[in-house]
């Protein structure tokens, strides 16, 4: 692990894309992008070279400054070069996550407007827009491609790039859809740039460091997180083509051996619930753990080979976009895993709560952030659960073409409301509650948290997934086990359906009266999510 504990960014520096050329003079002979498991690899003045390349394409196609560029395709080495290109050009990028539908992505690519669609022959040839192939970056219809023997002798010094203001739109990024509906989040350049440089003031790695992007970049967590400010303070980006599975990753991370782990819960509880639980339920186990002098030897051991399977090499694992299963969190904390839970959304660009691991509180998600108000509209903060709202630097300029959304999220005095319910402590830390659009109001006006039941219900059975709903004010849980897990666990499905009052008594007896629930309903499918893995609560009742 290397972890140099000093400012790497220059904070004099206002402008992102001098701090992007900056960066780009500074490593120029170092590894910057590699797609993982290929030959594909840019050194950083490798990757200067094609964004020059790529800014001679964006001239004969008479692009200008602020046009909007889209940009849609898993992440890859030219994903990257791309959005750079764009920035660096001073056009607007619009990065649409590649698991939308192709209606979707149409409609976000005419919605916002773009003059232009980087993206792979899976999307090209479905769209109905002038369409750069990322693969090769050449037109889809044959008209222009770059020219790979222009820029071949470009220097560090040689290097000019629109130099941006802080107020100046940046990107307009898509949220997912959870709620039914995609907006366009315009986020500024000082949006950007304060994200950069909170991570710079929470970590830095040497120039050279190994690094690994597994979320998705058109999300603002992978974007910010994964990538940028690794590649602004000179680290050796890989880019996991693959889907993340449990072994995928694994392998993936012991070869990389990456500095820091950035997931979003799905990812560390996939190995937990799979790789450790199993282990620590079998009888031989259960007996040891029984013996306290044991147990504590038998975590240590668990833990070693948990932090060793995910590389073996970072500073700390930072899970954000969902809340962490409590089960495995608690596990976590126990066996006293370098892990911390941070709190943002994409309105912010994303980052709004943060604590590093050695001093962050289990069920938090950190303190506000530097350049970043935050707090509870509540009579109570400390102790009754209210909206949570935030104003600073990193916050949006409002959603593309929609004032109304806008006004609705951001009040006359400039709060952006989160839409998050939750409390917050004497100490500074974060409590999530539930969403303000999904809380219940119980049969005697009580407040209920569909978030806290599915918790409990993820935590107390072996059910993977639950959604909680009301209907004629009675609380239902709908909930979801895979075959594999069904059967791990020994159950026929007919079993299953039997036992499920049996089941729904255990839970209740973990909950208060008023928001104990009235039945169990077993789906044959797992719930529909977002790219980030929300579920898409809007699509059950």
């Amino acid at each position: 692990m290397i972890l140099n504990n000093k400012r790497v960014l220059d904070p004099s520096i206002i402008s992102v894309t001098a701090m992007v050329k900056s960066t780009f003079q500074k490593y120029w002979s170092l590894p910057a992008f590699t797609d993982y498991g290929t030959d594909r690899s840019y050194t950083y003045g490798e990757a200067a070279q094609m964004i020059e390349r790529l800014h001679d394409l964006f001239r004969q196609l008479n692009l200008a400054p602020g046009d909007k560029i889209a940009l849609c395709e898993k992440n890859n080495c030219h994903w990257a070069i791309s959005l750079q290109a764009i920035l660096c050009y001073g056009a607007v990028a619009v990065p649409i996550l590649p698991d939308f539908s192709i209606e979707q992505i149409q409609n976000i690519y005419e919605h916002s407007e773009s003059k232009l669609m980087i993206c792979g022959i899976k999307y090209a040839k479905h769209l109905n827009a002038k369409v750069l192939r990322i693969e090769n970056f050449k037109m889809h219809d044959g008209s222009l491609a770059i020219d790979m023997q222009k820029y071949c002798d470009l220097k560090p010094e040689d290097l000019n790039y629109h130099h941006d203001s802080p107020e100046e739109l940046a990107l307009i990024s898509y949220t997912s859809g959870s709620t039914g509906r995609s907006k366009g989040v315009m986020l500024p350049y000082r949006s950007v740039w304060s994200n950069m440089h909170f991570a710079d003031e929470e970590l830095g790695f040497d120039a050279g460091s190994n690094t690994m992007a597994i979320l998705p970049m058109a999300h603002m967590y992978g974007f910010a997180f994964d990538l940028f400010f690794e590649f602004l303070i000179g680290c050796h980006v890989h880019f996991l083509t693959k889907t993340p599975s449990p072994q995928v990753l694994i392998k993936a991370f012991a070869e990389v051996k990456p500095v820091i782990v950035i997931v979003v819960p799905l990812i560390l509880e996939k190995i937990v619930q799979k790789q450790v639980f199993p282990v620590l339920q079998t009888r031989k186990m259960r007996i040891l753990t029984s013996i306290p002098l044991l147990k504590n030897i038998i975590y240590k051991q668990i833990r070693n080979k948990l932090y060793n399977a995910l590389g073996g090499n970072f500073y700390e694992c930072i899970i954000g976009g969902a809340a962490i299963n409590k089960e495995v969190e608690d596990f976590l904390h126990l066996i006293h895993f370098p892990y911390t839970v941070g709190y943002g959304m994409t309105e912010c660009g994303p980052i709004l709560g943060y604590e590093d691991w050695r001093y962050f509180r289990k069920g938090s998600c950190g303190k506000q952030v530097e350049r970043m108000e935050v707090k509870v509209l509540s009579p109570e903060p400390e102790r009754i659960p209210g909206e949570i709202v935030t104003k600073g630097m990193n916050m949006m300029l409002g959603y593309y073409k929609n004032e109304e959304e806008t006004r609705e999220a951001i009040d006359e005095e400039g709060w952006l409301h989160t839409g998050d319910l939750g409390i917050i402590d004497k100490d500074g830390n974060i409590f999530i509650r539930g969403r303000k659009k999904t809380m219940l109001l119980g049969a005697n006006g009580q407040n209920v948290y569909p978030e806290e039941i599915e918790d409990v219900i993820t935590t107390r059975t072996f059910f993977e997934e639950a959604i909680v709903v009301q209907r004629e004010e009675k609380l239902v849980a709908l909930v979801y086990i895979s075959d594999a897990a069904r059967e791990q666990q020994g159950i026929s499905h007919e079993a299953l359906v039997q036992n499920l009052e049996t089941y729904k008594r255990n839970i209740n007896e973990n909950l208060p009266k008023f928001s104990q629930l009235a039945s169990l309903e077993l789906q044959d499918t797992e719930f529909e999510k977002t790219p980030k893995k929300s579920i898409r609560r809007y699509l059950y009742h």
